[in-house]
């Protein structure tokens, strides 16, 4: 899997619930990005989120609160939502929509995100469109996991790598300073080290790059 197969593999399930969905004139995935923030990473239309944002940045709206509480969000007239969505019912007006269907993507009793479709017909998604995407939701929310699961472990190994590749360029120093004063070990190489990145505010591994091209910060 990578970002782009993970990307046009959703983008596609968008389309085939757009084209399944006929009352669907956008579709949408609001899920959290690697800080927990929502965000649409999917969307059918430039306008979806355009939308979401007014979601996100009040802290309400039907996706947010399919997401959070794993339950199904269905408005068939956003104009009797203006109380509940102040923000987002505007936001989606000024784009035409006036309703909305919004399920929950759910794997290993875990909510993931959202998916949401919009409608420009007031009442335009029936029970039948609401069960059918219920019975796929399920599906796109394994997706989703393996999606994320992916995604933290690329960036965990990405970690250790970075962690190992630091851990060589020290030692390394080590040896440099070890080698300018034959009275130190390696205790004390490192102690001189880590003394010049507190100095010197700087990373003990910029430091240790530092040293290894000979280019010792002043006092060290």
């Amino acid at each position: 899997m990578s970002e782009d197969t993970i990307a046009d593999a959703l983008t596609v399930v968008h389309q085939v619930v757009t084209e399944t969905v006929p009352a669907a004139t956008h579709a949408g995935l609001t899920t959290g990005d690697q800080h927990g923030n929502a965000v649409t990473p999917i969307f059918t239309d430039p306008d979806v989120p355009d939308m979401d944002q007014a979601q996100y940045e009040s802290d309400r709206g039907p996706c947010l609160d399919a997401w959070r509480t794993a339950q199904v969000v269905r408005l068939g007239d956003l104009s009797e939502a203006t109380e509940r969505y102040p923000e987002f019912v505007e936001a989606a007006a000024a784009h035409g929509i006036r309703s909305t269907l919004s399920v929950p993507l759910v794997a290993n009793e875990k909510s993931l995100g959202a998916l949401n479709l919009y409608g420009a017909e007031t009442d335009g998604f029936t029970s039948a469109d609401e069960r059918f995407i219920v019975d796929i939701g399920p599906a796109m929310g394994a997706f989703l996991a393996n999606a994320q699961a992916y995604g933290h472990a690329f960036e965990l190994t990405d970690q250790l790598n970075q962690a190992l590749t630091s851990r060589a360029v020290i030692d390394q120093a080590i040896g440099f300073v070890m080698a300018g004063d034959p009275e130190l070990d390696a205790a004390g190489a490192l102690a001189v080290l880590k003394a010049a990145s507190q100095r010197q505010n700087v990373k003990l591994r910029d430091i240790a790059q530092r040293t290894i091209e000979r280019q010792p910060p002043p006092g060290m």
